[in-house]
């Protein structure tokens, strides 16, 4: 299996009409049931930020957590969570933020990070960009900075990553979809 956009983009299922009608969900578990597949992803990833200045890695819950903590691992960093409201145990910093479907709040630790910490964020995709530019409020709150923000999947006209970039945030991403993408 030769490791392109378009064999990635194979192992990710549309599912039309979840979690509401017009939407076309991106499921990334058959690309996570692939041993090879998922090697593949989380080499593409650790190649792009094995020799990288940056000191932590954020992970978005829940699919960022699958490969911002095999990415954290690789890389022999710092793993900060950034989880959905209500799930940390202690203090904590939140930010409210807009998805495709209303409003949620995203929060995480008060002391995950210090002034002049720099993080990578991860999530399984970027679409509207809602969780991650939370989590980059949030990082910015604690002192810190973002280095870059990345993710499996683009959905570029969601608008996401352009949000991201116009608050001077970089993207990559390894692969991209179009709205009408089946």
């Amino acid at each position: 299996m030769i490791f392109d956009e378009f064999s990635i983009k194979t192992l990710i299922r549309p599912v039309p009409d979840f979690p509401k009608p017009g939407v076309v969900f991106r499921d990334i578990t058959p690309l996570f049931q692939s041993p090879r597949a998922l090697r593949m992803v989380a080499d593409s990833f650790i190649q792009r930020y094995v020799e990288a200045e940056f000191s932590h890695i954020g992970a978005m819950d829940a699919r960022g957590f699958l490969i911002g903590s095999i990415i954290a691992y690789e890389l022999n960093k710092p793993l900060i969570l950034f989880r959905k409201q209500g799930k940390l145990p202690a203090d904590v910093l939140s930010a409210a933020y807009q998805t495709e479907y209303g409003e949620a709040h995203l929060e995480v630790h008060a002391d995950s990070l210090c002034e002049g910490d720099s993080v990578l964020i991860f999530d399984d995709l970027i679409a509207t960009g809602g969780t991650l530019v939370a989590a980059a409020q949030l990082v910015r709150r604690m002192g810190a900075h973002i280095f870059e923000a990345a993710a499996i999947i683009d959905l570029p006209e969601l608008g996401g990553s352009q949000k991201l970039q116009d608050m001077g945030i970089a993207t990559f991403t390894l692969t991209a979809f179009a709205l009408n993408d089946r």
